[in-house]
């Protein structure tokens, strides 16, 4: 496989950090091309603005990244991000859980890379979107760590289970431009993850790591799938009896 490990964390010797390095002495011991984009190390610009696009006669933000795609205009960084993207055929996103999402230099990684034109919008081949696109044929899974007990995570969890909070990543930004989303590796009350512990969670990890190629995608439902109607909302009667929510959209 080709591995992108795009890492989130502003600690090196955070679990996080110890995880990221984990991934990747497996991963390369089992012959795999693995490249990190380490987000903090790399300086990373978080917020996108118009400085992004270069010599742009587009003043509306969302097709001015999509005129600049076009052109080849994007600045040098995210152009580079994007061409890790189409190398990779197994994506893997390592970051904290923060306030309910992932951190924000992890954000706006998203927002600059994934402009109009590549990722998704008129011109690109990110139309149906959900399951199609650009990315399509890719994997991609996420390597999170959260502070909280997995009790505060589950379907009556305070916290609201983990995997409600985790679908705007995995079907927002991940599916939507067309990967296919593995569940996620998720680590529990990371803040009192003690050497024992972690030594249990890295083979847990490194057992995911060599077994990603046949681990089942979620199985989240196409655009253009036959199940939504024009308006794109789900067509009656195409779900599970009983589900609700977010499962709505897995088939």
């Amino acid at each position: 496989m080709k591995v992108l490990i795009v890492y989130a964390h502003p600690e090196p010797e955070s679990l996080t950090g110890a995880l990221k390095n984990v991934a990747v002495e497996r991963l390369r011991s089992e012959g795999h091309e693995v490249r990190v984009s380490d987000l903090y190390a790399m300086g990373w610009k978080a917020h996108a603005d118009a400085a992004d696009f270069g010599d742009v006669a587009e003043t509306n933000f969302m097709l001015a990244s999509g005129e600049a795609f076009a052109n080849g205009t994007l600045t040098a960084d995210i152009r580079s991000e994007q061409e890790k993207l189409l190398w990779a055929d197994t994506v893997l996103l390592h970051f904290p859980l923060w306030w309910f999402s992932m951190p924000a230099i992890l954000k706006g990684w998203v927002d600059r890379v994934f402009t109009c034109g590549f990722a998704y919008g008129a011109g690109g081949t990110a139309i149906p979107r959900y399951g199609d696109g650009v990315l399509a044929g890719r994997r991609a899974m996420l390597v999170v760590a959260v502070g909280g007990r997995q009790p505060a995570y589950s379907e009556r969890g305070i916290n609201g289970p983990i995997d409600d909070l985790l679908f705007p990543i995995h079907h927002g930004i991940l599916y939507y431009p067309g990967m296919d989303v593995l569940p996620p590796f998720v680590v529990h009350g990371a803040i009192r993850v003690d050497d024992e512990r972690f030594a249990e969670v890295a083979d847990e990890l490194r057992e995911r790591l060599s077994s990603l190629e046949r681990t089942a995608p979620i199985g989240y439902r196409r655009q253009a799938g036959g199940d939504y109607d024009r308006g794109l909302r789900l067509e009656p009667g195409r779900e599970s009896p009983g589900s609700t929510g977010f499962e709505l959209h897995i088939a």
